[in-house]
């Protein structure tokens, strides 16, 4: 994805967990989004989520947060081994189980973890890989939300 693109349609999911079906319909024109790819293998999104938690909690009235796992190896298909790190790394948001990796290759994602910030008109605005980098992230976030 390129910035300023559309947000794919959220279309192609396994499961929904920690909630029901998401469409882009229910995003566009109701606030700003985040959705973070991640996987269960990926050590670097598990060393990442404490800080991903705090930034979705920190935000909570203002930001839409969704979660996308998507499998690294055929042991990431595994529902329960998702569900069970999930709670055990609290990511209580939405998480749209992406075990075909279709919502991946709308996004042409290539990474996890993988941080993409959306407008309210559903516009990329942000977009960034790795571990790190959640100053960067706020302060994205905050200019879509018009902080600066």
């Amino acid at each position: 994805m390129k910035l300023r693109d559309e947000m794919p349609e959220l279309l192609g999911e396994s499961e929904w967990l920690n909630g029901s079906e998401i469409r882009k319909e229910a995003l566009i024109g109701n606030k700003p989004t985040l959705i973070h790819f991640w996987s269960v293998s990926c050590e670097l999104c598990k060393e990442a989520m404490p800080k991903v938690n705090e930034f979705r909690d920190e935000y909570e009235k203002e930001l839409n947060v969704l979660a996308v796992h998507i499998p690294r190896s055929e042991k990431d298909l595994d529902l329960d081994k998702i569900k069970e790190i999930a709670k055990q790394y609290d990511i209580s948001q939405t998480i749209f189980v992406d075990n075909d990796r279709k919502l991946n290759d709308a996004f042409d994602n290539k990474y996890v973890p993988s941080y993409y910030v959306f407008d309210v008109d559903g516009k990329l605005r942000h977009f960034q890989a790795g571990g790190g980098g959640m100053k960067m992230l706020r302060k994205r976030v905050n200019r879509v939300l018009g902080k600066t």
